[in-house]
């Protein structure tokens, strides 16, 4: 399999012999940086236009198809549109705080994306820590939502990123209990060696049940995390209008609006990472020939695949269960997902201490 570090180490060297270290590793920064905020702006694009084709899918209609073949241009005039649009002043809120909001959300979003692990040696964000990082920089966000909802003067947005906040914090703990399952089995909290160690088998097939359980609740906590349906009481439309983000116009709606589906996303391809082996392609121990062949699938493509399923997922849960109330919601995380989430992790844990893992 073509390992992408073979040209960003010929780039690094490259800018060594023309540049002393510190002009080297300026344009290093600056062009991974660049790099991951077209893939960010892109990515995010492209999902607003699958979630648009999917949702007509479930419902029996057509979906985009005026703007461009198949309407794939539809995305592209709305985000322009919306940068077009004025921001508008809000009277008697607090101003710092309610422009700061937004951009809080983007920037967590933005470290999380960091961390993804694009393909063999294309990650940004490689700590001995990863896993703890990407849950660390994650639940910044809650802090964008809560001041959105605080700073806009108005009681329903209050309502909004109040429940929203209860609603992230709470998932937030099933979602680290998951992962520290997949920790506990790996052996390690970073990325690149989570990935290494799935390669005589994804977790998800050699993690035995407390895997598939820790899979299926990552799931349900990353599909409310990201305020997504039927977990999308935050902007229940029927009572609090769009909630948190209600006196949002212009970009700063638009930031909200992107965050949400790049959540998306990063939660997928957290679940990729985790449970499916990440860019690391489908072997089966003992199968030479048929592993051969799986590694001539380039590593990106086979990340990008498992990651667009596990979101196609998740939009399915949209599009198929209603909305709950917010008393059924908190009701499920801490009677039912977080009890049996530590009862896993103690599973797992036994099953590693006593060698029963491949």
């Amino acid at each position: 399999m073509f390992d992408f570090s073979v040209v960003t180490h010929w780039i690094d060297t490259l800018l060594r012999q023309w540049l002393p270290e510190w002009g080297a590793l300026l344009i290093e920064f600056v062009l991974v940086g660049v790099v991951l905020l077209l893939l960010y702006a892109v990515i995010a694009l492209v999902l607003i236009y699958a979630e648009r084709k999917v949702c007509a899918f479930f419902q029996c209609r057509l979906g985009p198809n005026r703007v461009g073949p198949y309407g794939i241009f539809q995305s592209v005039a709305d985000m322009l549109k919306i940068l077009i649009k004025e921001l508008i002043e809000i009277k008697h809120i607090d101003r710092f705080l309610f422009n700061l909001a937004p951009f809080l959300v983007i920037l967590s979003s933005m470290l999380a994306f960091g961390c993804m692990p694009f393909g063999k040696g294309l990650i940004a964000i490689d700590f001995n820590i990863g896993v703890f990082f990407i849950m660390a920089v994650s639940s910044i966000g809650v802090l964008g939502i809560l001041l959105a909802g605080w700073s806009s003067n108005n009681k329903f947005t209050l309502i909004g990123a109040m429940r929203s906040g209860a609603q992230m914090i709470s998932y937030e703990l099933s979602i680290g209990l998951s992962m520290l399952t997949v920790v506990v089995f790996a052996g390690t909290t970073q990325t690149s060696g989570i990935i290494e160690a799935q390669n005589r088998g994804w977790f998800l097939f050699t993690g035995h049940i407390p895997m598939l359980v820790a899979f299926i609740i990552y799931l349900i906590a990353g599909t409310a995390e990201t305020n997504r349906g039927p977990f999308d009481l935050p902007e229940a439309e029927s009572e609090l209008t769009a909630g948190y983000h209600t006196e949002y116009s212009g970009i700063h709606f638009g930031f909200y609006y992107l965050a949400e589906y790049l959540n998306m996303f990063i939660v997928s391809g957290i679940a990729s990472l985790l449970f499916l082996g990440g860019w690391m392609p489908f072997h089966i121990g003992g199968w030479d020939a048929f592993n051969q062949v799986m590694d001539y699938i380039p590593s990106v493509i086979w990340f990008f695949g498992k990651t667009a399923v596990v979101m196609f997922i998740i939009m399915w849960f949209k599009w198929t269960f209603p909305r709950l109330r917010i008393d059924q919601l908190l009701h499920l995380e801490w009677k039912y997902l977080v009890p049996i989430g530590l009862i896993n992790l103690l599973v797992m844990t036994l099953v590693v201490v006593f060698g029963l893992h491949f």
